[in-house]
Parts: C-alpha cells; structure tokens; sequence
C-alpha cells in the first residue's frame, strides 16, 4: 500500500464516455450475445445512505411503465456490450484469515456463508486477493523459502507453503466448499531477501541473476496450492512494484518486470503447463506508461493476459488509456484502502463512484477493496506495514462489525455475480451510474447521489420507463 496520500483528499474523476464501437471482437469479454431474463415489469431498489442510516436494505419497488422519458433520464441498453466481470471482492490477507479463523466455529460458518454464500441473506464475494507469502498485514514478514544470512536455494528444494497452512489455506477451504467457483488471484510483496540486492523483506530489487529462480518459486506456489486444492486464477507479478518502503516490498522497474516475464515467468509457466494468468503492474494509475511500455514488447506481452492498477495516485480514466493501447489484453482493479481517518459519508461516495463505477466505466473486469478484516487496533501488521489500514470487517475476539468496506463492495457483489456484463447507461448530471446484464439476464443498475439532495430521474430500457426519487448522498442498486 502507498499510504502517503488520503483518498478522501483525491478531487472529482471524470468517468470516461462509452462508446458502443468498442463493442468488437477483439475486445476481452465482448462480443457473446447476452442471456434474456422476462421480468414482470418492477424493479427492486436496495440502498445505503452515506449517513448510515440505512444499510444494504430493500427499500421499494418500483415499475416500470410504457414509454420513454426525454428529460433526467438514465438510458440502459443492453444492446451495447462491453467487458465480461469476473468480480468483486477484497484482499484475504494473512491477518484478515488468522482472525477469521479465530472466530468460534459457528460465528465463522456463519460469517463465511453471508460473505461467500449466494443466498437472500449473503453478500456473495466472487473475487478474492491474496498475497504470495506475507503482506504487511501478516504479523511478520515471510516468503516461502527463506534462509539464513548468506545461503542460498537456487533449485528452491527447501521451497514451503507451510505458513500459510495455519490459517490462510484452511479459510480459502472453508471459502471454495461454499463458492468452489470463486477466482483466486495471488500477489507477492518481496521476493525472499537472498534474491535482492539489498538481502532485506524491505526494498531492493530481484537480481538478475535469480530471474529463473524465482519463475520456479511461483510454479511450485500454484502447484502447491493446487494441491491443496487452491486454484490460482491469476498472479500479479509485485504488488505496488514502484513503492519499495513497505516492509515488505520490492523495487521493480517496468524493463525488470518486462525481462523477468518473457524470459523467466512466461517460459517456466509455459514449461510447467500453468494455465494461471499473468498479469502486470499491480500499482497506481499515475503511471499507465509501466504496463503499456512492457505489452509494447511482442515477445513479453505473448504471456500476459492484462494490467491491474490502484488509485492512490492518478485518474481512473487512465485505465481507458490502457486499454486503447491494448484492447486485446484485460484490465482489473487490485486494492483501495479504507483508513482509520477516514468516514463512512466520504469514504462510501468516493469508493463507490471511482472503485466501483468508476474502474468499470473504464474496462476493468474486477474491483477490489484492500483488507478484509482488521481488529479494533488495525492489526495485524507488520514492523514498517500499514497501522491505519480498516478491514471490511473489524474483528474483537467473536464480535464482528461491518465497516464502510463491506458496503461499498456489497452494493456489486451481492448483484452482479461472475459472468456478468456491463452494459451501456447514459450519464445523467450528478448522478454516476453503471449498468450490467448477469448471466441469467437480470439488468442492474449502480447509481450514486453524491448531492446533499433528492435527485428524481427515469430510468429508460427497451421502451419502458421507471420513475425514482434516490435520496441526498445514498448509493442505490436497482435490479430487473
């Protein structure tokens, strides 16, 4: 995490406009015909008040009648389609599983079924995060071979998923028996210190000289988590690889990262059979040239399957620059923290409008939030990790409390599952949108009203018209 900057700081982002040509073939996700779902003409409209006065709750129905509205009006035309969505979800951290797995057995069984589960009483996560031995939300720093000062492990024979066996493998268990079909990606926060140049968790870069080292260390890593049962879907090659003064963390330039996929990663993945994706950057959207440099590399971007970004820094539309460099490769957005300074009013409208509608606004096929869960004190973390990082959750001992993480990444999750579509939705003044057809063809829309008040406005589909009157400052999702 790059903790310098407080997203409630950041100023207003524009969202790029959609336009239906990008709708081809060769765009990731596009181009299937979209499932039909009759609806018997209402729409269901669940809310949260950035006061918090009301949390994920079914407030009423609506209907829709003959006709099109011609003023304040949201056009919503599922003719138009555009990314495939792979989920929502957070970072399982190691700190967030040891403190799930601290729960009681009921409260836990509980806790997962409502966050994993696809009942009228879940949330229903479809996308998960995890890091590639410790983040700096585990107690300590770690990599799966690490060593003592001097030594080295070349063939990586004493390579060992066995801390992750306490705490974190177990949930991921619990997780897939509810969602066997929940996507996994991994990320690594350093290397083990013998690789680096400075032989520190903290800072450095991988030597060249370990490149291939390394591409064995994350073969033997999916391999043994498959065989835990664990599927890896995708692997993020450093998470935040220009922010070296984590504990722990890495430097990595964007020609390292270049030369280290297409002559380490990329064959030892291929060698291997590892069908796991890989997937560039991992870091803030300042900096679209990091990602775009390394897939303007033919022998490099053969291996990749897309970029994944955060928004400390930059402009969300900057994903759009991304993928109009590079159409055929996928876009996801990994991480957006929530702080102990922040507040549920700002936080909610900020994250909803840039890391929910946002980032799909502009072709990413994912949206994270940071830590799943954090106790009271904003542990665990590391010595130099992050000390106001606020979990989706707050955990103290076997009571559970849901922070403003929870909802902002509720208010997708539990209505636009894996498989899903973003559709065309017009703008309309003041109130951000985003529009998406699931796989048995219900149409959601996401709108956000971020004014100190009402805002009444249609909502226009295939001929037919709804009217709503959406609260000041209140994120609504409306399903048919």
């Amino acid at each position: 995490m790059n903790y310098k900057r407080n997203i409630a700081a950041f100023s207003v982002i524009a969202l790029v406009s959609i336009y239906a040509q990008c709708n081809k073939s060769g765009s990731p996700g596009a181009g299937a015909p979209l499932p039909s779902f009759e609806s018997d003409g209402s729409l269901a409209v669940w809310v949260t008040k950035a006061d918090s006065s009301v949390l994920l709750k079914k407030v009423n129905t609506i209907r829709f009648s003959p006709g099109t509205a011609t003023t304040a009006a949201i056009q919503v035309d599922s003719s138009q389609a555009f990314q495939g969505i792979d989920g929502f979800g957070y970072t399982l951290t190691g700190g967030s599983a040891t403190l799930i797995n601290q729960l009681s057995a009921p409260v836990k069984a509980a806790l997962l079924q409502e966050l994993f589960g696809n009942d009228e009483n879940s949330i229903s996560i479809s996308y998960l995060r995890v890091s590639v031995g410790a983040s700096d939300l585990d107690p300590a720093a770690f990599s799966y071979n690490d060593l003592p000062a001097g030594q080295t492990d070349v063939q990586q024979d004493q390579f060992s998923i066995a801390p992750d066996k306490k705490d974190l493998v177990p949930v991921l268990k619990s997780i897939l028996a509810i969602n066997p079909k929940i996507k996994i990606l991994a990320s690594p926060w350093s290397p083990p210190a013998w690789m680096k140049d400075n032989g520190a968790t903290k800072g450095g870069s991988l030597k060249r000289e370990y490149h291939a080292s390394y591409a064995q260390y994350f073969v033997k890593y999916i391999q043994a988590m498959k065989a835990e049962g664990i599927a890896i879907d995708a692997l993020t090659i450093q998470n935040e690889p220009l922010h070296p003064g984590n504990n722990p963390s890495l430097l990595m330039l964007a020609d390292q990262q270049r030369d280290f996929i297409k002559e380490a990663l990329g064959p030892a993945f291929k060698a291997a059979d590892i069908k796991t994706k890989i997937i560039l950057y991992d870091h803030n959207l300042d900096r679209p040239d990091y990602p775009i440099s390394i897939l303007n590399d033919p022998e490099a971007k053969k291996y990749i399957d897309g970029s994944a970004f955060h928004l400390y820094a930059g402009n969300v539309n900057a994903m759009s620059q991304v993928y109009n460099a590079h159409p055929d490769k996928r876009l996801y957005f990994t991480e957006q923290w929530t702080g102990s300074t922040g507040n549920f009013n700002g936080d909610l409208k900020w994250h909803v409008k840039n890391v929910v509608i946002g980032t799909m606004k502009n072709w990413s096929r994912v949206a994270l939030e940071w830590n799943l869960a954090s106790d009271p004190a904003y542990r665990p973390h590391t010595p130099g990790g992050c000390t106001q990082c606020k979990g989706a959750l707050t955990i103290n001992g076997n009571q559970v409390n849901r922070n403003v993480g929870y909802y902002i990444i509720a208010h997708a999750s539990k209505f636009i599952p894996d498989g899903s579509r973003r559709v065309s939705s017009t703008e309309l003044d003041g109130l951000s949108n985003v529009a998406f057809v699931t796989p048995q063809g219900k149409k959601v829309l996401l709108v956000l009203n971020e004014q100190n008040m009402d805002k009444a406005f249609n909502i226009n589909f295939n001929g037919q018209q709804a009217s709503y009157t959406i609260t000041a400052n209140t994120v609504a999702t409306i399903v048919w």
